[in-house]
């Protein structure tokens, strides 16, 4: 691992890999924060000692919730894929310059695509953000099949 280390592709994926999977479980205690605020809850053990009248008042939709956990689940979607690729991407020794552009890109993405879709930027933001990190992912991709493909 130390060897890992000392390769600056790798320290640049660890970085970035790191920012975006703590960007990601930010979003739950953010969703959990308009729960409370807004009064809605999806379980009823979450409103476990209330009456009858109040638990149906709490046991409700709300659009601030909904659109965070989209959010979050958006970015299980793109980073889980993101650090597998990426990892293989940086262990395939490429160029510094063209591993930066690859996770600064998707990182910036990323933080565009969630600041777009919580604040409810006007489209096309958050596609384009979206659509960007797609890109990177699958450049990422092909260049590790490149790099690996026997043929």
């Amino acid at each position: 691992m130390a060897e890992l280390m000392e390769n600056p592709a790798f320290r640049a994926f660890a970085t970035h890999a790191a920012i975006v999977v703590l960007k990601m479980l930010l979003l739950a205690p953010m969703t959990a924060f308009f729960r409370f605020k807004n009064g809605s809850f999806s379980n009823e053990e979450d409103v476990a000692g209330k009456s009858e009248q109040e638990k149906k008042k709490m046991m409700k939709t709300d659009p601030d919730v909904e659109r965070v956990r989209r959010c979050h689940l958006n970015d299980l979607e793109n980073i889980v894929p993101f650090v597998v690729v990426g990892l293989l991407y940086a262990l395939t020794g490429p160029d510094l310059s063209s591993a930066l552009l690859h996770f600064r890109l998707f990182t910036g993405s990323r933080v565009f695509h969630t600041v777009s879709y919580v604040w409810a930027l006007p489209q096309p933001c958050r596609a384009l953000s979206f659509l960007l990190g797609v890109l990177v992912v699958v450049s990422m991709a092909y260049r590790v099949l490149s790099a690996t493909l026997l043929l």
